[in-house]
Order: C-alpha cells, then structure tokens, then sequence
C-alpha cells in the first residue's frame, strides 16, 4: 500500500445530552506519495458526514484568516461566537462569511478555482 492512515475516535461531539458525532483524529503512519507522520483532526457528525464548516474554521485559525482570543472566534471585526460549536453554527446561519473565509483559505494555498477549472478543461481536451 501507498497510504495507510490510523483512524481513531477522538471525543464524542454532543448536542445537550444527545451524541451527535465523533471528533476523529487521523494519523498518516504510511505514505511513499507525500511527507508521513502528518496528523489530522476533524469532526464526523451522524447523518451528514464530514463537517465541511468545522474543517473551514480549523484551517481558517491556522491560517490566521479567523482570529482566537480564549474561546472566542472572530473574522475581520465580526465575532462567530464563543466556543468551536457556536462559530460553526454562524457560518451556517451567514454564509457569505463562510464563503469569503474560504475563497481567501483558496487564495492563501494558490488553489485559484479558474485555474483549476481551466486545467481540467485541458486535460479533458487532451484524452
């Protein structure tokens, strides 16, 4: 195998008393195609998969593009809220905040999508 990945079950994500998903924190403890031993956390919540916002707000703060002072989290000079749960559920709520966070995470990482959309128009062309 090229790839192997240690997937375990960080802590369990609630709503009140009610589990409604798993934080899961992945480890890359094989990979001949890029550097190994990378580690990554994300969230896994029943019935939707993935949180795709959850993923946006960690790369955001790591990037710098969302600034954490304690527990709160805030873009530009709007505050999402208080605690990773609550700023999650902003960017649901507003999502031209979500989607300007994420253009400028694009941005950052020269993952301009009229690029992209233009190579993959000429590898189409090509086959």
């Amino acid at each position: 195998s090229s790839v192997r990945l240690d997937v375990r079950r960080a802590s369990q994500i609630k709503s009140g008393d009610e589990v409604t998903g798993h934080r899961i924190k992945i480890k890359v403890a094989k990979n001949k195609l890029a550097p190994p031993f990378r580690i990554a956390e994300i969230d896994l919540i029943y019935g939707v998969g993935i949180s795709k916002l959850g993923v946006l707000l960690d790369l955001a703060v790591n990037a710098e593009i969302v600034q954490k002072s304690g527990t709160w989290f805030s873009y530009e000079k709007e505050r999402l809220g208080q605690g990773r749960d609550n700023s999650i559920k902003f960017l649901e709520e507003n999502s031209e905040i979500a989607d300007s966070i994420h253009l400028k995470i694009r941005t950052l990482n020269n993952l301009d999508s009229t690029e992209q959309s233009q190579l993959a128009q000429e590898t189409a062309i090509e086959e």
